[in-house]
């Protein structure tokens, strides 16, 4: 039986629900006048359930599919504006004992170069990364208790909040391990971490499985529930996401918008972020051995319909996608993307020697930093390093009702120019830097209040001479 406030996995994320669901879905496809009172419903911003967005997601109406997308991006202009912010992953470790078929780490696989970050390397790495004018990781490591204990995890946040060189400081990290304790998701969050990630894989469970035969991740339960034990620890924000290929798209889309209600349900505060990435290629992975994977143009509706049914919540692609794909869904509902990635253990600061054999998996998008700001910066988007929300208490149901009401842009728009100046001024080339002033100028008219406005004048000019506080 369905129940968004239970406890356990089972029953928040029903097998039989999800079945029903889709079953409903589509004997609907064509319902004209249902997709039409579903879209009504999604014109209030104020969301849809899993069934409703489900419908949306089957609709095989093309003039209904044009007003889908039509929603999606104005739901995307009207909660992110023309922000989008950037992050990149750090890879702390790829030791990991379990047994993942779709991953490189999984321990049976003994010819992947197995590598641990020291402390000193880990200070390497993020100069290299604050060179770039990165200021947001999201912190990757496999699981492994022996070589990757959540002493080593706290450590390594320590090290990289310290480090402070040049203009450069990493003032968010976000942080991508297995699931763990509430006491340790107490620790985590001593330790002043943005957000908490997990992907769920899948939310199939006998895919599930089968699909992670052996290690503590084979538990679905343990780690289906992990977001729950994430927020009794005291983390305000979470991040969710699939692996789209593993199973069916329609069963996955159904699964993560019932974890986004059952969040909201039990907590009051549903995903800070939702990520939509696609199985890659890897050492000892080929993808076309997975029968799910999905073409660009339901890549994009899936991101349209989790814009439309969680209009809050931030929703994330990586360098796993290419330039050309990422394009597509920039205005459906994105707004956070990776930048200048490297998706193995050491490949920032010793990039001439990276081993291609320690990746988890292939990157797509391989431009440098700057290049994706310019990028971005040509299509008319804003490209921001906004750290603020975080660093002044702005997280968990208080972040959630500012951006629920909109008012969440009157704090965004003018922190995303400064963060931007302070990249121009910093990193970026002249070609970057010219765009980049030349779109500040422009978005200073976004800006409503007059106050406001002045006061980002000021500060610009700041930045320019140097004046930096770092609070953003």
């Amino acid at each position: 039986m369905y129940n968004p406030k239970s406890e356990h996995a089972d029953e928040f994320i029903s097998d039989e629900e999800i079945l029903t669901t889709l079953d409903y879905a589509e004997k609907n496809k064509h319902n004209a006048a249902l997709i039409t009172e579903i879209l009504n419903k999604a014109d209030l911003d104020k969301g849809l359930s899993h069934r409703e967005a489900s419908v949306l997601l089957a609709c095989d109406v093309p003039e209904l599919n044009e007003r889908i997308f039509k929603m999606a991006k104005r739901i995307k202009q009207d909660f992110y504006g023309d922000r989008i912010v950037l992050f990149a992953p750090l890879y702390l470790s790829n030791y990991c004992v379990n047994g993942c078929v779709y991953c490189p780490y999984h321990a049976k696989n003994k010819h992947i170069s197995r590598r641990k970050l020291t402390q000193e390397e880990i200070k390497r790495e993020v100069i290299a990364l604050q060179d770039m004018g990165h200021k947001r990781l999201a912190l990757e490591s496999g699981e492994d208790p022996v070589n990757n204990p959540i002493e080593y995890i706290l450590e390594s946040i320590k090290t990289i909040y310290s480090i402070k060189h040049k203009n450069g400081a990493i003032r968010r990290v976000n942080v991508n391990i297995a699931a763990t304790t509430v006491e340790n998701y107490r620790r985590l969050k001593e330790a002043k971490i943005g957000t908490y990630i997990l992907f769920q894989e899948t939310y199939n469970k006998k895919n599930y499985e089968a699909l992670h035969p052996t290690g503590p991740k084979h538990d679905y339960a343990y780690h289906t529930e992990a977001m729950d034990r994430a927020m009794e620890g005291g983390i305000d924000d979470v991040g969710c996401g699939v692996l789209f290929g593993l199973s069916t798209y329609k069963y996955e889309f159904a699964g993560l918008l019932m974890h986004a209600e059952h969040l909201e349900a039990r907590f009051g505060v549903g995903p800070h972020t939702i990520s939509v990435p696609r199985i890659r290629h890897a050492d000892d992975i080929d993808p076309t051995a997975f029968d799910n994977s999905i073409d660009d143009d339901t890549f994009a509706k899936i991101v349209a319909c989790i814009r439309i049914a969680v209009p809050y919540t931030g929703m994330i692609i990586s360098t796993r996608e290419s330039q050309a794909c990422r394009e597509k869904v920039l205005n459906l509902g994105i707004s956070q993307i990776s930048g200048g990635s490297k998706t193995s253990v050491g490949g920032y600061a010793e990039e001439e020697k990276e081993d291609a054999n320690s990746k988890q998996f292939d990157v797509s998008d391989n431009r440098t930093l700057d290049e994706i700001v310019d990028w971005l910066m040509q299509l008319g988007y804003v490209p921001s390093f906004c750290t603020a929300c975080y660093r002044v208490g702005r997280v968990g149901d208080r972040f959630m009702s500012i951006c629920k009401s909109g008012e969440i842009q009157n704090c965004c728009l003018p922190n995303a120019l400064l963060t931007l100046k302070e990249y121009l001024c910093d990193y970026s080339s002249p070609q970057t830097h010219a765009l980049g002033d030349s779109v500040i100028q422009k978005q200073l008219a976004n800006i409503k209040k007059e106050e406001v406005r002045q006061m980002v004048v000021k500060e610009l000019k700041q930045i320019e001479k140097g004046e930096r506080d770092f609070r953003f």
